[in-house]
């Protein structure tokens, strides 16, 4: 996963802007009708789950799973 400067982060405005940041950054609707942002980590080894607010310029870490584990989608019903 690529680090980005905090000027970056501040000019993203949603997942279109982000996807130019990293590409391998999903948006992901879950159970709430939310959509979190998921990215892929180590190769795709594992999944970081995110909710990004962009208009607060906050990201909060809601989940840090395995591919296995992020492959049987049950993350999904308690978000």
């Amino acid at each position: 996963m690529r680090t980005g400067s905090i000027g970056a982060w501040r000019s993203l405005t949603d997942i279109d802007d982000l996807r130019k940041v990293f590409p391998s950054a999903d948006g992901v609707r879950v159970y709430s009708g939310r959509t979190a942002t998921v990215f892929n980590i180590g190769g795709n080894k594992y999944r970081l789950i995110t909710a990004i607010h962009y208009n607060a310029q906050r990201v909060y870490v809601m989940r840090f799973l395995t591919h296995s584990e992020y492959s049987k989608d049950t993350w999904k019903d308690n978000l």
